[in-house]
């Protein structure tokens, strides 16, 4: 530790002080030596100002945390957005293992209150100084690329190693790359390790960021998640029907949401790790399957409004997992070989019976297991533990093998059958959206690791439909109602619905 650095910030009272009205404020603390470090700012012309500072405990805390003021004090949100532990550690003079949590406390504090900048409809973009139109200078220890305005993209980062490479291979393009991150879901019984948009993996993608030497800012959209998504997710299960969040969530909340900060932030567009393609029919632009059939994500992302496409980004289009695990490997990333995040953030690491049971009030409820003609086979614990095409857990032995044909939330029953029974070859489809005519459509996807089947709908002009109804080129099992029919033509996504019968 150079110890007059170290000097210098402990007894730095300058910038010490209450939290000015209006300012943005995040704390950091709870360590065992109950050490707590707070900062607070304004922002003004996309540059921090009025910055204060408190701190609690150990020496190192407040040392750590009067360096972080001076470090953010008139400086652009994006360079403070760069700031991380060894930026902080080095500062100070560099800390003892034993004290490093100090710039971990004062760096936790700074991120926090960029969240509420985030969160706000603050231009974020810094003014230009010196009376030339030329953009101020960065601070000596910002690591952050200068680039023409016109070249900066942001990253939707989730921490995982295909948004890392998205970020990558924009840097090598030239471009400067700002980091987004959205919080999306906080729950003590979920396992955060496991979830894309967890506390934990903010974290994770924040310090990838700053790895990257990328500008960071985290999104709390929980509010937004759980009354846009969860709510509706619960619901759906209430009713008797299996709702697809995903594609709600990115369709209606985060993806828009991060666009909007993106703006705030001056980049072109916002780039996301997802494996899809935008291309262009003549008549605007449309998602379509990546190249990668294994990991095509266009399914999930089928519900983007049509206007949010001309700003997105997909940088893995053509490239596969195993191509994508290699360029991080190269670059010595960490999160090459991360395995990726299979629940729902909300659910992660927890059962769907007891989610709904905590968040959703639906507990055991006995009720029948019926056949198509209305005999009783056997019994279940409650509707909501089923849905259309299951065949594993019904708990009724038969001569063939039986999947659930349909949930009765009100009689609270679980009707079952052969797979015979299950098939449909036709599909009604409720609170449609064609983006164009209902001519185009030849093929139809409904799950999201099925095949997309040849279809047709009935006729209908490209808008808002209430419903339609959807004819199947073959029969298939396990139409389920509450999930997204999507519908095609050829590999381009012109529409889609909720499926309801």
């Amino acid at each position: 530790m150079e110890r007059e650095l170290f000097e210098h910030y402990l007894t730095d009272e300058s910038r010490r002080g209450p939290v000015v009205d209006g300012a943005f404020t995040g704390a950091a603390g709870g360590a065992a030596c109950g050490d707590l470090s707070r900062v607070s700012f304004l922002v003004a012309g996309g540059r921090l100002e009025k910055v204060t500072f408190d701190a609690e405990g150990c020496g190192a805390t407040k040392a750590a945390t009067a360096a972080v003021a001076e470090m953010i004090d008139g400086a652009p949100v994006l360079d403070a957005a760069l700031i991380d532990i060894d930026t902080v550690d080095t500062a100070i003079g560099g800390l003892t293992p034993a004290k490093r949590h100090a710039a971990q406390l004062a760096t936790d504090a700074l991120h926090r209150a960029l969240q509420g900048v985030a969160s706000s409809n603050l231009n974020l973009v810094a003014d230009r100084v010196g009376g030339r139109g030329l953009p101020e200078e960065p601070p000596q220890n910002s690591r952050r690329r200068e680039a023409s305005p016109s070249r900066r993209v942001a990253v939707a980062m989730s921490g995982g190693v295909d948004s890392a490479v998205a970020a990558l291979l924009a840097r090598e393009e030239g471009a400067e790359v700002v980091g987004i991150t959205v919080k999306l879901w906080t729950d003590p019984e979920t396992d955060g390790a496991k979830a894309c948009c967890s506390p934990e993996a903010v974290l994770g993608a924040r310090a990838l960021a700053h790895q990257l030497g990328i500008p960071h800012f985290t999104l709390d959209l929980e509010e937004d998640v759980r009354r846009r998504v969860v709510d509706r997710f619960i619901g759906g299960y209430t009713e008797g029907t299996t709702p697809n969040p995903c594609i709600l969530c990115n369709g209606e909340v985060r993806l828009a949401a991060m666009i909007d900060l993106a703006e705030r932030v001056g980049a072109e567009r916002l780039l996301t790790g997802h494996y899809a393609r935008i291309v262009e029919d003549g008549d605007g632009p449309l998602l379509a399957a990546a190249a990668d059939k294994a990991k095509d994500q266009s399914y999930m992302l089928a519900a983007l409004p049509p206007e949010l496409l001309g700003r997105l980004g997909f940088p893995l289009t053509e490239l596969t997992k195993p191509e994508v695990r290699e360029i991080a490997a190269r670059h010595g990333l960490a999160v090459a070989r991360k395995a990726e995040s299979q629940d729902l953030c909300f659910l992660a690491g927890q059962g769907k019976r007891g989610f709904l049971r905590r968040h959703g009030g639906l507990r055991e409820r006995d009720g029948a297991i019926v056949d198509s003609a209305g005999r009783t086979l056997g019994r279940h614990r409650g509707h909501h533990d089923f849905t259309v095409g299951q065949r594993r857990g019904i708990g009724v032995a038969a001569p063939e093998a039986l999947y659930v044909l349909a949930t009765d939330a009100t009689a609270n029953t679980v009707t079952v059958g052969t797979r015979a029974e299950l098939e449909k070859r036709s599909v009604r489809v409720r609170d449609v959206v064609l983006h164009r005519d209902g001519s185009a459509v030849d093929a139809v996807k409904l799950r999201y690791r099925s095949r997309a089947l040849p279809a047709t709908v009935s006729a209908a002009g490209k808008g808002r439909h209430p419903s339609l109804d959807v004819d199947l080129g073959e029969a298939f099992p396990g139409v389920a109602p509450g999930q997204t029919a999507v519908l095609m033509a050829g590999e381009q996504i012109v529409g889609h619905g909720t499926i309801a019968a």
